[in-house]
């Protein structure tokens, strides 16, 4: 009897040794997930793709789009009327830059997601979060009838920005396909007055444009001569093909 009673023992042994080594090796559970890893499906530090076209909120306040869907990226702050059209180019540790017709930094993005906007106010960055996706940047089409509409608005506003008569008009006629980015770049045009009369070094430039053009061509450009502001539009190009208001003022200032 002794025979069956050892071998009974040493099978009694082998599946305790087995049942503790699986214990043991049984992967501690995870920490519980939390509310936002519930409803998203990501773990916490997990990088995700932001949406092509995003809303961003920045810590100094304030909100801004990124549209990425066209060939070149678009940005328009929430409390301002311009659409900016950057351009991208790498950065160190694998960024992507982001900047503006004179070559100036806008935005930065890094590999993981964050996002740092530079500002008048913060030109050496503040930092933006992601908040959603978002709806589209586009300049709304335009009829004869709401293109004058424009410019004599425009015309308006830039007067009363200079204190003293701002005209607006275009050197060529406009059509259904150019009027939306004629009545576009009036409207940044009158964004560069404004700002010139909040410097106080500049309003002696102001005081000599008395006229802003808006002509077309290849390719956008500025001038300024003679005290005509000549905006020049290429409509091919479209949103594209406007300058910014940033390049208005630069050139018209002489910088």
């Amino acid at each position: 009897m002794a025979a069956p009673l050892t071998v009974s023992r040493f099978a009694l042994t082998c599946a305790v040794v087995v049942a503790s080594t699986a214990i043991g090796a049984r992967p501690v559970a995870a920490s519980p997930l939390s509310l936002r890893e519930e409803l998203t499906g990501r773990h916490v530090g997990e990088k995700s793709d932001p949406p092509v076209i995003g809303r961003y909120e920045m810590d100094e306040g304030g909100e801004f789009i990124l549209d990425r869907s066209t060939p070149r990226p678009l940005l328009k702050f929430w409390d301002h009327s311009e659409i900016w059209v950057l351009q991208t180019a790498p950065g160190p540790r694998g960024d992507t830059i982001y900047r503006n017709d004179l070559g100036e930094p806008v935005l930065r993005a890094t590999r993981m997601g964050g996002m740092t906007v530079f500002t008048e106010a913060r030109p050496d960055g503040s930092a933006a979060a992601l908040e959603g996706a978002s709806l589209p940047l586009r300049i709304a089409a335009l009829n004869s009838q709401a293109l004058f509409n424009r410019f004599y608005q425009a015309s308006v506003r830039a007067s009363r920005a200079a204190q003293h008569q701002v005209s607006f008009e275009t050197r060529e006629d406009a059509d259904s396909a150019t009027a939306a980015l004629l009545g576009d770049a009036a409207m940044v045009a009158c964004e560069a007055v404004v700002e010139m009369a909040s410097h106080p070094a500049d309003k002696a430039i102001l005081a000599r444009i008395n006229d802003v053009v808006i002509a077309q061509g290849s390719r956008p450009n500025v001038g300024f001569q003679h005290g005509v502001l000549t905006i020049t539009v290429s409509p091919a190009l479209g949103i594209a093909g406007r300058p910014s208001s940033r390049r208005i003022v630069w050139v018209a200032v002489g910088r």
